[in-house]
């Protein structure tokens, strides 16, 4: 019997996105201070971060199969995690307006003593949008709490004019690439739609 998968996020995008994918995980928010996290590259960022929210979970479930994720988004060769604050997230989408990013989510599965750790690059073009849009998609708040001040299954949606790579990436949890490294514990991915 496959051990059930513990989503060690607080994302509902990510809960969403393995749900529709036939995956019913628990959620264990890890609670980790993302702030004081340094890296060489956005995309080894989104790495530790994920690493960082998957072991500080899994040490208290080592015979639970944990995975943790997390967004970063690369603009202009700056990493951008959350913005929090309105003013900030005004300014991001003005300068990324009709322009694009990469948005790295690393991914971290752990089982035991055994981990594997993989990151992926989503390009994702942005439509040019107006000040008036841009105020009345902060006001709404949804992009205060999400890596690069976006959601591309939200409010946000309408603001993406393309992407180049993974979509599931774009919510922050590739399914694919979930796949192959659930395939470096032997586990199968269809296994998984059974364990709830």
């Amino acid at each position: 019997m496959v051990t059930p998968l513990v989503l060690a996020s607080a994302s509902p995008a990510r809960l969403e996105t393995l749900r529709r994918a036939g995956v019913e995980p628990e959620v264990i928010v890890s609670g980790v201070d993302e702030t004081e996290v340094l890296a060489a590259t956005p995309g080894q960022l989104a790495s530790s971060l994920a690493q960082m929210k998957c072991r500080a979970v899994a040490v208290d479930h080592p015979d639970r199969l944990v995975l943790g994720c997390d967004s970063v988004l690369e603009f202009d060769g700056e990493p951008l995690g959350k913005p929090h604050d309105p003013r900030v997230a005004r300014e991001r989408w003005r300068a990324m307006r009709g322009n694009a990013g990469v948005l790295h989510t690393g991914h971290c599965v752990r089982l035991g003593d055994d981990e594997v750790v993989r990151s992926v690059a989503t390009r994702v073009h942005f439509a040019y949008v107006t000040d008036d849009e841009i105020d009345a998609y902060v006001a709404t708040g949804e992009p205060l709490q999400v890596a690069g001040a976006f959601t591309i299954d939200g409010l946000g949606g309408a603001f993406i004019s393309r992407i180049e790579g993974d979509h599931h990436n774009v919510t922050g949890l590739s399914l694919p690439v979930l796949r192959d490294m659930l395939h470096d514990f032997g586990i199968v991915w269809t296994d998984l739609w059974s364990v709830r």
